[in-house]
């Protein structure tokens, strides 16, 4: 009689586990070829490795649950801040801060196909003044008045990077020896969301490639090897901030204010408004007491309602932040480079115009969601005054408008920051030569308007006034405002007296 030999039981759930991750590889390997092939790095494509893992095991789509986290509150003001610094040695800190701003936008949603900040933002002394031009206007006015080298470094993108560099060159005020005036973000594939591989597009093979979103400034700051010279040259802050939000600009009571704090990275953040419910927003980790970044969607649907509500909620992310050049260098060396922030799933067409073209997917970060890898991060409560962006024609109807005066510091000044509310029909305002050719003179007025609804195709004459709540119907055919009217609820308001 035979012996039957002793066989150890077959783990299928490992081998599966062994087949699902060979299979992952292998679909990525045609990412990764592709990406060689278009003389990306190797960090890019390790950060690109990153987000893949990610999503193809099910980890990005992870919520943070309202019953894991704590709310916000008491954040230290601006204003108390600005009582307290000593002002002339804050000029000290100051000397010390280095900034950057991220200007890889092409300003697509405005159907623009140039740099966002080369658009014209309003006139200042007869001069058409862009983004670029007030940016520039700020950093000289800091290095002017307070003898501070300030050094200004754009993170454009290989769209931006020509037309944006040329405006800096050929400004005859600006200089800049030592610190790069520029670094370029990676790129990486479109993903067929059927197959994962990386998209094909024939037509238009440009539209095979997406940046991975502004959480890539980490590790293309970490490649460009930016952090090495700012230290070299004795800075010990970077300012970071987006190229179109005019507010922020650079602040010696925030720079001392941070160095006074001793933390590594600090976020300036504001209070939500209705309008402002639904962006991401700052709570802390109940497990860990760390500071977390919570965009709306890592938010679970039956916590939506909290997460809403701006009384338990109250600050939003302006995604200004000021990180020390010491602690950011030692975390990215500790993560070769690539830090582990979140993903976020953006689901596309290859042609975004075209929505009959492949679907599929793009893989992004966060800048603001590095705040949860710093022990010790902090947020600082800022004004509207340094949260002015501009990411729809709606925004630029507002920042063109007589609600703002731009003064000789660069400032987009205005008397409350509290804008009306802005709708424009976006079949014939969404697209910026469109929004153009319908204001040949200027925007209206809204000094008087609570808010303004356009419905319908509306072209403005000279020296229109919009008042209150401001509206006017859509008529079916194209209509003209002539030069004087006043517009308020009843729309073009008649110029017969009762």
């Amino acid at each position: 009689m035979g012996v039957t030999p002793f066989r150890h039981p077959v783990d299928w759930s490992s081998i599966e586990q062994v087949m699902k991750e060979r299979q992952l590889s292998d679909v990525f390997d045609k990412s990764a070829a592709k990406m060689r092939e278009h003389g990306m790095s190797e960090v890019a494509i390790s950060q690109f490795k990153h987000l893949y893992d990610v999503w193809r095991n099910d980890e990005g789509s992870t919520c943070i649950r309202e019953r894991d986290v704590e709310p916000l509150t008491g954040v230290q003001s601006f204003h108390d801040i600005y009582e307290t610094i000593d002002h002339d040695k804050a000029v000290d800190a100051f000397a010390k801060t280095a900034f950057l701003k991220l200007n890889g936008g092409l300003g697509t949603s405005m159907g623009l196909d140039c740099a966002k900040s080369l658009l014209p933002v309003r006139r200042h002394k007869a001069k058409q003044m862009r983004f670029i031009d007030i940016i520039i206007g700020q950093v000289l006015t800091a290095r002017t008045r307070l003898g501070v080298e300030l050094p200004l470094t754009l993170m454009n993108s290989f769209r931006t990077s020509k037309d944006t560099m040329k405006v800096l060159h050929h400004n005859r005020k600006f200089h800049q020896e030592s610190i790069p005036m520029e670094i370029v973000q990676h790129v990486e594939p479109k993903i067929d969301l059927a197959t994962g591989e990386p998209v094909s597009f024939p037509q238009n093979p440009d539209l095979e490639w997406c940046p991975p979103g502004h959480g890539d400034l980490y590790s293309t700051i970490w490649e460009s090897g930016l952090l090495d010279k700012l230290e070299e040259h004795g800075f010990k802050y970077l300012f970071i901030s987006n190229s179109d939000n005019l507010g922020a600009r650079p602040s010696r009571t925030l720079a001392q204010y941070f160095e006074n704090s001793g933390a590594p990275f600090m976020v300036e953040v504001a209070r939500r408004t209705e309008a402002d419910r639904k962006g991401g927003h700052i709570v802390r980790d109940r497990r860990t007491g760390r500071l977390m970044l919570r965009e709306m969607s890592q938010v679970a649907p039956e916590d939506k309602k909290d997460a809403q509500n701006i009384d338990k909620h109250p600050y939003f992310n302006t995604n200004s932040i000021w990180v020390r050049v010491d602690a950011l260098k030692a975390l990215l060396a500790e993560h070769d480079g690539v830090l582990p922030l979140p993903v976020i799933l953006n689901h596309k067409t290859v042609d975004p115009t075209d929505s009959s073209t492949t679907p599929v997917l793009q893989l992004e970060t966060a800048m603001g969601a590095a705040i949860g890898l710093f022990e010790g991060a902090i947020c600082v409560q800022v004004d509207r005054m340094r949260f002015l962006p501009v990411k729809t024609t709606d925004d630029l109807f507002i920042m063109r408008s007589d609600r703002f005066h731009l003064t000789d510091s660069y400032e987009m000044e205005d008397g409350n920051y509290i804008f009306p509310n802005v709708t424009l029909d976006p079949r014939y305002y969404k697209n910026i030569h469109d929004f153009d050719e319908r204001f040949p003179y200027n925007v209206p007025s809204l000094a008087a308007a609570n808010s303004v609804t356009i419905e319908g195709d509306w072209t403005f004459g000279r020296d229109v006034v919009l008042f209150a709540d401001a509206k006017l119907e859509d008529t079916g055919e194209a209509r003209y405002v002539p030069n004087g009217e006043y517009v308020g609820p009843q729309g073009v308001e008649p110029d017969d007296w009762i």
